[in-house]
């Protein structure tokens, strides 16, 4: 058997991988911990969320589940498979933006293929959300929100740390978060 395709190896590098994701430090605007996670979908899972803060208001929110099961499972294509998911807030012009689905689609390949994690079998969906209030909310303004629920398989188990990074760019994007340049540490502001 290739070493590429050991279940032992894989599952001691999905070990590895939970013990890396558990001390990953986002910036300072995404709060990042370690949630439970789903027990029947593989035997092995880990999962976290994020919630974004700007100026102290909540913009998006986000989970990311890596499953492994050993023995693999046809419908991933492999032993591993990441799940996303991302709810952002928006602003209400974008909303009747005919290719907002489309771009935000994108922004999962883009994240991926920025921090060079290495993936196949992507899917999922991509929805948009305009809320009005009436009656005694009335006053309440429209919100409009967009969520991204995405799915791919990681081909390189000795990498998969990459996929939280590609995770938390795509957070980024979606909460509209100014990139940091590599190497640069984003400051909290005083209060």
């Amino acid at each position: 058997m290739p070493e590429n395709l050991n279940p032992d190896r894989d599952t001691i590098l999905f070990d590895k991988f939970c013990e890396s994701a558990r001390t990953f430090r986002a910036r300072d605007e995404i709060d990042f911990e370690e949630v439970p996670a789903p027990q029947r979908l593989a035997p092995h899972a880990v999962a976290f969320s994020v919630d974004v803060q700007v100026q102290g208001d909540d913009v998006a929110t986000g989970r990311f589940v890596m499953l492994h099961d050993p023995a693999g499972q046809e419908a991933w294509g492999g032993r591993f498979r990441a799940v996303t998911f991302v709810r952002s807030a928006i602003e209400e012009d974008l909303q009747s933006d005919p290719l907002l689905t489309d771009v935000a689609w994108s922004w999962v390949s883009e994240s991926l293929d920025a921090i060079g994690a290495s993936y196949a079998a992507t899917s999922g969906t991509v929805t948009k959300e305009l809320s009005a209030s009436y009656g005694q909310l009335s006053e309440t303004d429209q919100s409009s929100e967009i969520e991204i629920r995405a799915s791919w398989t990681p081909t390189d188990a000795s990498k998969l740390i990459d996929h939280i990074d590609a995770w938390v760019k795509l957070i980024e994007t979606v909460s509209g978060l100014t990139p940091i340049a590599e190497g640069v540490s984003s400051l909290k502001s005083r209060r």
